[in-house]
């Protein structure tokens, strides 16, 4: 008698706990969307090549940017910010290069689209020289 009620409390143990093995092998779940950053056109980018600072002028762009990675928190780049000096007067200055580390921070919610969160903040990290005026390490508001 007591193999039989081990027998049965066994089996319904293991019917019991089949379905729920099965129900973990189902679909995983969806990844959460990625965060964003939002372009001067109002466009959702994520680890965009390039970067227009300058929306207005156009006269700041990060281009040649390399991803090392795009989390849920931060994201960071190496690439290039191509300023142009204004020298003598913006139309006719030229586009200088300056080696850059980037990085993307502070994601809230977007008010435009409140399930999708993009990045606030846009951290510039000069390896060599920074355009005048700027300082070797600066942080922006992105206001998008």
């Amino acid at each position: 008698m007591r193999t039989a009620t081990l027998a049965c409390a066994s089996a319904a143990l293991a019917v019991a706990v089949v379905p729920a093995a099965a129900r973990d092998r189902a679909a995983p779940a969806p990844a959460p969307d990625p965060v964003v950053v939002v372009d001067c056109f109002s466009q959702p980018q994520v680890r965009p090549t390039e970067y227009l600072l300058a929306c207005g002028d156009g006269n700041n762009r990060l281009v040649d940017l390399r991803w090392d990675s795009w989390g849920s928190r931060t994201a960071k780049a190496t690439g290039t910010d191509m300023v142009n000096d204004c020298r003598p007067y913006c139309a006719a200055g030229r586009f200088r290069p300056y080696p850059v580390t980037v990085t993307l921070s502070n994601p809230e919610p977007w008010p435009d689209h409140p399930d999708v969160r993009r990045f606030t903040s846009i951290r510039l990290e000069y390896t060599d020289a920074a355009p005048t005026p700027a300082g070797k390490d600066v942080t922006y508001k992105l206001a998008f």
